[in-house]
């Protein structure tokens, strides 16, 4: 049974998962971009946060792996850029590195932390936010016992990784840096269109090979599931959110 990869769309990103810029503020202000800041935004979406740090006066080149989101992205205007955030292309280009929401998607964090290095001048700030340990877990746990029941173990399509505090931090001084603050925020968060709308925007990965009634099957069964934990009495649903949040200095 064939897995596929994400799969993004600008539309249904903005639709289900507008939250995600949204709650992005504080990252943008431990950031702290300054007016002539070089600023590579490290998978920068649609380009939302991307344009408030540019709005802020930083020189920023916005990063991402998704064409139709680099797409949307430069539809605001912006310098966006097609490519694998594991494989960052620039030499001592960046007075800053900024991320939000997109490291979880990037399994081999050693090689973005060495192409981040790479990409900082001495002294350059990595600032970022994105799923830590414990992130989604109910959510991925009805996954796993509704996959489990089609016969597919959906360990193995797990697109996320989602580090502890220390294993972070261990990584990224390992990678060459400082590391200034660091923490593992519990962030209950709001779907705006409930869990069928996240999982429709986020959940690709593990629904490959299925039929469309299989898959809308699998779909039901995971919300019956996360009901328990994750919907109110009103219908809302809220996804049970963990955040790792960092900042870190290049050293010389």
């Amino acid at each position: 049974m064939s897995q596929p990869a994400q799969i993004w769309s600008a539309a249904d990103y903005a639709r289900n998962a507008g939250f995600v810029p949204a709650l992005g503020g504080p990252v943008v202000d431990l950031l702290d971009p300054r007016p002539g800041e070089r600023i590579l935004d490290l998978g920068c979406g649609d380009g939302v946060l991307t344009e408030e740090l540019a709005a802020r006066g930083a020189i920023v080149t916005g990063f991402d792996a998704s064409p139709e989101l680099v797409a949307a992205a430069r539809a605001r205007g912006l310098d966006a850029r097609v490519g694998d955030g594991q494989r960052l292309p620039f030499s001592q280009a960046f007075d800053a590195v900024f991320t939000n929401a997109a490291l979880h998607w990037m399994p081999d964090h050693a090689a973005v932390a060495t192409g981040v290095r790479r990409a900082l001048v001495p002294g350059g700030r990595f600032v970022g936010e994105f799923g830590g340990h414990g992130n989604v877990a109910a959510i991925v746990t009805a996954l796993i016992a509704v996959l489990e029941r089609h016969g597919v173990d959906a360990r193995t399509r797990m697109p996320w990784t989602y580090p502890t505090v220390g294993e972070f931090s261990q990584l990224l001084e390992d990678a060459g840096f400082e590391v200034l603050s660091i923490a593992a925020i519990p962030r209950p968060t709001p779907l705006p269109t409930g869990l069928a709308g996240w999982l429709d925007t986020f959940a690709n990965p593990f629904l490959g090979g299925f039929t469309e009634d299989e898959r809308n099957d699998i779909l039901a069964a995971v919300e019956a599931l996360c009901a328990w934990s994750l919907r109110d009495r009103s219908g809302g649903w809220t996804a049970d959110y963990v955040r790792l949040r960092f900042a870190a200095k290049r050293l010389d």
